[in-house]
């Protein structure tokens, strides 16, 4: 076994610790930053296949900016997570059998046969010349065979930044609200009153 085998099977692990993580805690943060963790690992996975572009932008747009957002809706939103808990077992053999046949999708459409090729490649891939620019390629493949669905996948991205500010705009009624306008507008009058009274005598 190779060093690159070595890396990638320990980058793998802690891809699926980091998954598992995601889905077993029972802190929505604790969730979150197993979902960094799990980033973390994909993108050293990218790196040994050559793919920096995509491993660089999976750190500064996912961990850098995405989960930050992921957070910052989570602690704000103040889920009720015993709320959530009470139906779990109820709904525990649908979620398993969803999973089955979404395990069973994924070896059926990413299985080696359907690539042309056989496994031994994946684990080393093709190596490019030193000008090689994957950054360049994947630009041509995604600005022309891939544009549309690259195009709804944006839509959808600014759908879901735009539900997420409307979740956390919501008005609570044990919150305070202050108009900077308003105090700024505010006069003396509006705010002091002097009341004469008559001096006590002891």
């Amino acid at each position: 076994m190779s060093f690159i085998e070595i890396v990638f099977y320990v980058f793998s692990g802690v891809m699926i610790l980091g998954a598992l993580g995601v889905i077993i805690s029972r802190n929505p943060v604790h969730s979150a930053l197993s979902l960094v963790l799990t980033f973390f690992a994909t993108s050293g996975i990218w790196l040994l296949l050559e793919a920096e572009f995509l491993a660089i932008t999976l750190v500064l747009v996912y961990v850098g900016a995405v989960m930050v957002l992921f957070l910052f809706v989570v602690m704000m939103l103040d889920i009720n997570v015993t709320k959530m808990r009470e139906g779990f077992m109820r709904f525990l053999p649908v979620g398993v059998l969803i999973a089955l046949l979404l395990a069973v999708q994924m070896v059926l459409v990413v299985g080696p046969e359907n690539f042309g090729f056989e496994v031994e490649q994946y684990a080393s891939p093709e190596r490019h010349a030193a000008d090689y620019n994957n950054t360049e390629e994947l630009g041509k493949v995604l600005y022309t065979e891939y544009v549309y669905p690259f195009e709804i996948a944006s839509v959808i991205l600014l759908v879901a930044i735009v539900a997420a500010i409307a979740l956390t705009m919501r008005r609570r009624p044990e919150t305070k609200y202050q108009t900077p306008g308003k105090q700024i507008m505010v006069k003396k009058e509006d705010r002091l009153r002097i009341v004469k009274m008559d001096a006590e005598k002891k």
